[in-house]
């Protein structure tokens, strides 16, 4: 679902939608990028407090919201800020997936398991930017947006109730 929306799509949108110069979409990702680092460090004081499920599931649903909410927004400024706020709760999920797969299976089978999701991730991820961009040319710049956090929170939800208890 995360290759539906890849930052050259989301630049497009941004300059499509709104006329914002490319200079202004560098800055906004480089604050979503950097507010990205930070939330990996909160990711895991959250973790700590309320567990990896929790913490994978309660911070990408609000990202996903935001990201399904953007393509909707009337202003820049007003997408720009969602997309801030997303890029924040985005990707805190990334160690706590990670820390609660290798908590789950043995010591000798991390590396294993690293790399089968590694590459399964990869290999899913190289079709879904010419997908989007298929759906946006066939139907509307918005579907991406939508269909990716839709995807994502029927991830998160799926993978909340199944380990919950894990």
């Amino acid at each position: 679902a995360g290759g539906l929306i890849i930052q050259s799509l989301v630049s497009l949108w941004f300059f499509t939608r709104f006329g914002v110069e490319l200079t202004s979409i560098g800055f906004i990702f480089f604050g979503s990028n950097l507010l990205a680092a930070i939330s990996l460090w909160v990711a895991a004081k959250l973790a700590n407090r309320i567990g990896l499920i929790n913490t994978m599931v309660f911070t990408h649903i609000p990202a996903s919201l935001l990201l399904i909410a953007v393509p909707f927004l009337p202003t820049a400024w007003l997408a720009a800020t969602f997309w801030l706020v997303r890029g924040f709760f985005a990707q805190m999920d990334v160690p706590t997936r990670q820390s609660y797969t290798m908590a789950v299976v043995g010591p000798n089978e991390r590396s294993a398991m690293a790399g089968i999701n590694y590459v399964s991730r990869g290999v899913v991820g190289t079709a879904s930017p010419s997908v989007a961009t298929l759906v946006w040319t066939v139907g509307a710049a918005s579907i991406p947006f939508v269909a990716c956090g839709v995807l994502k929170i029927a991830y998160d939800l799926s993978l909340y109730f199944k380990f919950r208890n894990v």
